[in-house]
């Protein structure tokens, strides 16, 4: 029998980190470790090996000092409020070991830390949404994508916000240790197997700003209850009594994206939570979503995610339980 290679996982603490930037990724892989022992060893460190407290009021006692650990094979970094004026120290500590981890991984604002260390120049990430703008902004050379749930790049992995680094770190297992790891670290946490890293941080809901008159946002919810009826400009702004040149108007000052853009998320939104959800056919998902084909489905797949509808239900649909 071939021995197993164990995977060092080490995770980076500070003061005012995200608790559960730290505990999620933790919880996946000490799951992992438990349905395949020996594949897993986990350690925490902080700058000196002193117990942080969170950004919550938690405190976390490392197992070590960063001086005192060896490389590991995954260095996972994350987030919180002690990313945004960071230690000296700490960022050197990134500058010259991170580069020597197989996998380099940061959650929510732990990119900001790993920028900071020059170790995501030239490279694609993502983090929390409110901060990607102030990440390109403070990092020109990182190529910034504000909407994926995680990104891979090489060797290095950035996810979003807070419990996406659960959906990046299961997406690790499952490249280590398969499928079938995966989905049982998954059914005990009680989460999907994993969403696609290039699922987008928000629901059109709220990718979209409420809007503050009733009519409106009682007309945003009713979009996302009927993806499939007649949701042109002209429909919508009878439904809100406006004209439909002051309905457009009006929609886009208040929630910050036109009638059509939002339809369109919302239609997607839909169509893919069938096509990961349900065994519906793609021509009856099409006319459920208000595509009305399968071609102007496919269509506006491949437009916002770069693949079909039926590639993106073979790739994401959780396989049948056995």
């Amino acid at each position: 029998m071939a021995q197993r290679t164990v995977r060092n996982v080490l995770v980076l603490l500070f003061d005012d980190v995200q608790s559960l930037d730290v505990t999620g990724p933790v919880e996946v892989f000490a799951g992992a470790e438990k349905h395949t022992p020996g594949t897993y060893r986990i350690r925490t460190a902080s700058l000196d090996g002193s117990p942080v407290r969170t950004s919550s009021g938690l405190t976390l006692v490392p197992d070590a000092a960063l001086a005192d650990v060896s490389d590991p094979d995954t260095l996972v970094v994350p987030g919180g409020q002690g990313t945004r004026e960071p230690h000296p120290r700490l960022t050197d500590w990134l500058h010259g070991h991170g580069p020597r981890a197989r996998r380099l991984v940061s959650v929510c604002t732990g990119a900001i830390l790993l920028a900071r260390a020059g170790l995501l120049d030239g490279r694609r990430a993502t983090t929390h949404w409110a901060y990607c703008d102030r990440l390109a902004r403070d990092h020109p050379a990182v190529d910034v994508d504000p909407d994926p749930i995680y990104v891979r790049d090489g060797r290095v992995a950035t996810s979003a916000g807070v419990t996406s680094g659960i959906d990046l770190a299961l997406a690790l297992v499952e490249e280590d240790l398969g499928r079938d790891a995966a989905l049982t670290v998954a059914r005990h946490l009680v989460v999907f197997l994993r969403r696609p890293g290039n699922q987008a941080q928000f629901s059109a809901q709220l990718a979209a700003q409420t809007a503050r008159r009733d009519p409106l946002r009682e007309l945003q919810q009713w979009i996302t209850e009927h993806p499939g009826a007649d949701l042109g400009v002209a429909a919508l702004a009878a439904r809100a009594r406006l004209s439909p040149r002051h309905f457009a108007r009006a929609f886009r000052a208040e929630t910050g994206m036109t009638p059509g853009r939002y339809v369109d998320r919302v239609r997607l939104e839909h169509a893919r939570r069938l096509l990961e959800d349900t065994g519906d056919g793609v021509e009856e998902i099409s006319r459920a979503s208000g595509y009305g084909t399968p071609e102007a489905m496919r269509r506006a797949f491949v437009k916002a995610l770069g693949t079909s509808p039926a590639e993106y239900r073979r790739r994401f649909r959780p396989a049948p339980a056995h």
